[in-house]
């Protein structure tokens, strides 16, 4: 790696500055990598900010390294990376990936971190999350000259891989028994955020464009009779009602005691309703929702007696909604099918009820772990009849796939 230069356009000084707006940078950095096809997600982008605000880089150099191993985990997006910075921080000169002299018992130590100094990032204007893209900074001398430390000078830096790192792009069904148990605990630590919904109640606002009357005139009695002081209301919002709905028949068993932490994370983090399903419909969210998480994973199986049977999910959907969906679970709620749509009946009736299904829900995600496959096309014919009643259709294979479910279930 070349000399460091210091951060220079696009990034603003107040945002490594107590009060900055960093969170809307680099979310905004991370929104433009996923347009350039890096899969940077939202969580990605809290590394990268939390990483910039403990590490205050003073170079391009550094703020490049910050931004690359928080945000990027796949080889092969490194040139899309690498284009999106430059055009939007500028260029941190020739680096060299210090993969290539891992193991080197000649390289280096990397000296400890240095402390802050009084020494801040030059003033440059801010670029917004949605901003038009900057041009590049020029080229200028590195703002610690004369400091110089060997990591600048050789350009390596250490880099240990986590075991979420390393998992994160692996398929579930090639998982060790071993790494079975460390991803229980990751999909344990996922966070469920349902999207929100306005009511038809209304609560006080400061502000508003539905004026509160009652309270208005209420108040003008104490001036006169003339209305000095107006007051608003606006309409409430609560959580929309999320339902997942996971297939546990033979051709996925390979997901479905991944899909079942899942379903557990869901029922104990926000309140979801959770149902299996193979021959028939089984519901286990009270299974799961009390007790210890592997009792309850124990008790969830057991309910379901057609675990790792057949398939019948156009009448398993259809039973969801005659005996549930009429009382009101479905309706308005965000309804999540794990599935490879693989129809042991007739694929006409899972048409049909998935149109049912699509009319109550306010949006029907779809999970087939199978559409991860290179030319997949959902040729079979259960996955092809429910296919246009769907709105979002993810993979969800893998933990990096899952963050893409995480994401339209809150964006819904």
């Amino acid at each position: 790696m070349t000399e460091g230069r210091p951060v220079g356009n696009g990034w603003p000084s107040t945002a490594v500055q107590p009060g900055g707006d960093l969170a809307a940078v680099a979310a905004g950095f991370a929104r433009r990598l996923r347009e350039a096809g890096v899969a940077a997600s939202p969580e990605r982008s809290v590394r990268f900010a939390a990483a910039v605000g403990l590490a205050l880089p003073r170079t391009l150099t550094e703020l490049y390294w910050l931004a690359r191993v928080t945000l990027v985990d796949d080889p092969g997006q490194l040139a899309a990376f690498d284009q999106e910075f430059r055009s939007l921080f500028g260029s941190p000169g020739q680096v060299t990936d210090v993969a290539d002299r891992r193991g080197d018992l000649r390289a280096p130590e990397v000296p400890a971190q240095r402390r802050p100094g009084a020494k801040t990032l030059p003033h440059v204007a801010s670029a917004a999350a949605g901003a038009d893209r900057p041009s590049p900074a020029p080229a200028g001398p590195p703002l610690d000259q004369g400091r110089e430390g060997p990591d600048q000078r050789n350009g390596r830096l250490r880099m240990t891989a986590s075991a979420e790192e390393r998992l994160r792009h692996k398929d579930f069904a090639a998982y060790t028994p071993d790494e079975l148990a460390a991803l229980r605990r990751l999909v344990a630590a996922l966070r469920f955020a349902a999207p929100r919904r306005r009511t038809r109640r209304t609560s006080r606002a400061p502000a508003g464009r539905r004026l509160d009357l009652r309270r208005t005139l209420r108040r003008a009695r104490r001036t006169g009779g003339d209305p000095v002081r107006r007051d608003y209301r606006q309409r409430r919002q609560r959580p929309r009602r999320i339902v997942l709905i996971a297939d546990v028949s033979g051709s996925m068993e390979a997901y479905s005691r991944v899909y079942l932490d899942l379903l557990q994370g869901a029922v104990r983090g926000a309140g979801a309703e959770a149902f299996v399903m193979a021959t028939r419909l089984t519901r286990v969210t009270r299974a799961l929702a009390s007790g210890d998480p592997d009792e309850a994973l124990v008790r969830a199986a057991e309910a379901a007696p057609d675990w790792s049977g057949g398939t019948r999910i156009g009448a398993a959907i259809k039973d969801f909604l005659d005996v549930h969906g009429r009382r009101g679970m479905a309706r308005g709620a965000v309804v999540v099918v794990v599935s490879d749509g693989w129809e042991g009946a007739d694929p006409a009736l899972l048409g049909e009820q998935a149109a049912r299904l699509a009319l109550l829900a306010h949006r029907v995600i779809w999970v087939n772990p199978r559409s991860a496959g290179e030319g997949y096309e959902p040729l079979t014919g259960g996955m092809a009849a429910a296919l246009p009643h769907v709105d979002v259709l993810v993979s969800g294979h893998s933990l990096a796939a899952l963050d893409e479910l995480l994401d339209a279930m809150r964006n819904a």
